[in-house]
């Protein structure tokens, strides 16, 4: 399985929309309008790329100096437990500096799985939610 990953490749928000819907990461994947803002306004978009269809992403703003937040990590699901996330993340880290902290919000399911990577879970977060 030769996986391609690119952040400089097109990605469309009708691809991101189906990598959301099918990796069962909760995002408003009916809103492609959305999706196009949230792909546009993000500071680095990495694809995981399989015969040319994208079964991936890692969405992330940063500043490329202090700290940088990934906002979406995504594999369809026919493709999860194969790597693919930690090869997203590697890719990420890969673009910025070690001067860069790499911070997330983990999904109650997700809680597992983020320290295997490497992630040191922290209890000094705080959120004002969004209303949509």
């Amino acid at each position: 399985m030769d996986i391609i990953f690119s952040h400089t490749k097109p990605i469309t928000a009708k691809e991101v929309s189906r990598v959301f819907k099918n990796s069962g990461i909760r995002r408003p994947s009916d809103d492609l309008e959305r999706i196009e803002r949230m792909i546009k306004n993000a500071d680095i978009v990495i694809g995981a790329w399989l015969n040319d269809q994208l079964i991936g992403i890692a969405r992330a703003i940063t500043d490329y100096s202090y700290c940088c937040y990934l906002s979406d990590l995504a594999v369809d699901r026919q493709y999860q437990k194969r790597g693919i996330g930690k090869a997203l993340i590697h890719y990420l880290r890969e673009q910025l500096s070690e001067e860069v902290a790499l911070i997330l919000i983990a999904a109650p399911e997700a809680i597992e799985y983020y320290p295997k990577l490497g992630f040191e879970q922290i209890n000094r977060t705080f959120i004002i939610p969004r209303k949509k």
